[in-house]
């Protein structure tokens, strides 16, 4: 049986790059999008969740929540574009009526009490806004899957702080203390795998949607990673989330103790770990440690395979 699954995303090229792959993979049923500022503006988040779904154009739409009002002090356009998209203009039709993010969440963890796998590919504010409003999510959640944190590499918000993190420290804070069952996928594993010129020119052709939405966006994050970055290619973080989901063997996990600093001037948004096994230090997670990035190449590609015959 597919797993059914709950994305959360601030879609930029990354996030859209995921939520292409989750909703062509079999194995992934995606029943929720749930849009939430980060990369772009909460309103440009929302619009860009509606543009991934209807141009892509799953046999089963997925419910999309409107991301909450927040603005951050960080975004990621620098990376993503102006739209998060890459600048690329594409019509949007959306509800005039989208339930936000956090009603989402609430609404589907109760609709699919234990089943449901919740992967976050942004900051977690409106998770901590659903456990707000419903205390009992955390105890419903499935699985909790977080693509954020860094363990021993530096940060890409700042020296020592994940983007997606570093957006909003105490809402990390809380979604990491709320007792689900969390496994956290940090920089460390998730820049090991580059989405290189050489497959984007391997993606899906012109004549699939997926194929021509993803050819519109991915090359626009290569002249702006290679300068930040000095590599070539582009950094597909999140889709690290649905690896976990679905190949857990492609990843090796272990049991930490990990809480966020919130206040510190220069640290603000740090995954602090310890590892020291003391009473004090009792694991709250499951940190992804090391990857198997032959294993991870295939699983893009197997997928990236089947859109191509969609």
């Amino acid at each position: 049986m597919p797993h059914k699954t709950l994305l959360i995303a601030d879609p930029g090229i990354d996030a859209a790059f995921a939520i292409a792959l989750a909703l062509h993979d079999p194995e992934i049923e995606v029943v929720g999008l749930a849009a939430t500022a980060g990369n772009v503006s909460f309103d440009q988040a929302t619009r860009n969740a509606h543009i991934v779904v209807e141009q892509l154009d799953p046999a089963r739409w997925p419910r999309v929540g409107a991301a909450l009002p927040v603005n951050y002090d960080i975004n990621a356009m620098d990376l993503h574009g102006n739209n998060g998209l890459g600048g690329s203009d594409f019509p949007c039709v959306t509800l005039h009526h989208t339930h936000p993010s956090d009603k989402l969440i609430s609404d589907l963890v109760r609709q699919y009490p234990e089943e449901l796998a919740v992967v976050v590919m942004g900051p977690t504010t409106v998770l901590a806004r659903a456990l707000d409003r419903d205390p009992e999510v955390a105890d419903l959640i499935g699985r909790l899957i977080l693509v954020g944190g860094s363990w021993h590499e530096p940060g890409d918000a700042s020296a020592v702080s994940e983007f997606h993190f570093a957006c909003d420290p105490l809402s990390a804070r809380q979604v990491l203390r709320c007792g689900a069952p969390v496994t956290l996928i940090p920089l460390d594993v998730s820049r090991k795998f580059v989405f290189a010129p050489a497959d984007i020119r391997q993606l899906p052709g012109e004549e699939t949607r997926t194929g021509r939405f993803l050819r519109q966006i991915l090359p626009h994050a290569l002249a702006p990673t290679a300068g930040r970055y000095g590599i070539e290619g582009v950094f597909v973080n999140d889709m690290f989330g649905l690896v976990a989901l679905t190949r857990p063997g492609a990843l090796k996990t272990q049991p930490i103790a990990v809480d966020i600093e919130t206040r510190g001037e220069l640290t603000r948004g740090m995954t602090v770990f310890d590892a020291r096994w003391s009473g004090a230090a009792k694991p709250n997670i499951d940190l992804a440690v090391e990857v198997d990035v032959p294993a991870v190449r295939h699983y893009v590609q197997r997928t990236l395979a089947l859109a191509d015959n969609a």
